[in-house]
């Protein structure tokens, strides 16, 4: 179930302002690679194997049960015509991604957009959580991982890396100098793939992989 996008959403929009955090064009192929990587644990999205007569560093949709997430079941039709490097995912879905899962979290009750006007009485608007529990435990979560060791489940992990391709952590947490040195060294750990035990299950080592990929194309 695609969980990563929403959540990551849901996070930046957690905030006095009520807008989404980070610059728009950085947040837009953020939140693109975080579709794919809901397709990737789902696995719906793999790299191309050695042996296949793919070119090298290519991602390849493949057909498996649709959850029912309207963004996931968008991203994956435009990424299923032919297998694409991970730069032109994240290029064929950041346009429309944003718009798609603010929309998708507007109609599933998550979010309230509310209008607002500016000094120029230009009419604009604010997306409201209607209930922050889901933003929180998202943050506490992530917290967790980079603050106090704890193992981050995939989607928090997926969630981190992300992040951390985009320079984002520092500008969703607030760490003192010491905290500081230590997140950016567990940011480091967890970016690498050190969450993925040698029994995991092959949708998880399927995510690490892809995720290392994508983020490529995201520094």
């Amino acid at each position: 179930m695609a969980v990563i996008a929403d959540e990551l959403l849901l996070l930046l929009l957690d905030n006095a302002a009520a807008k989404p955090a980070l610059d728009p064009s950085r947040r837009r192929r953020l939140l693109a690679a975080a579709v794919l990587l809901d397709l990737a644990y789902d696995f719906r999205l793999r790299p191309a194997a050695p042996d296949e007569p793919v070119p090298e560093g290519r991602l390849i949709a493949q057909a498996g049960p649709d959850d029912g997430n309207p963004t996931s079941s968008w991203a994956w039709q435009r990424l299923a015509r032919r297998p694409v490097t991970p730069k032109t995912a994240v290029a064929a879905l950041q346009r429309r991604v944003e718009d798609r899962l603010l929309t998708q979290l507007e109609h599933t009750g998550q979010l309230r957009r509310t209008p607002v006007y500016t000094k120029r009485f230009r009419r604009d608007h604010v997306w409201v959580l209607t209930d922050r529990n889901r933003a929180l435990q998202v943050r506490s979560r992530t917290l967790a991982a980079l603050v106090r060791d704890v193992t981050p489940t995939p989607p928090t992990a997926a969630l981190i890396t992300l992040l951390h391709a985009v320079d984002g952590i520092e500008e969703l947490f607030s760490f003192d100098g010491r905290a500081r040195r230590w997140v950016h060294h567990r940011v480091g750990e967890i970016a690498s793939g050190s969450w993925v035990a040698t029994d995991s299950e092959f949708a998880e080592v399927n995510l690490a992989v892809t995720a290392a990929m994508v983020c490529s194309a995201l520094h």
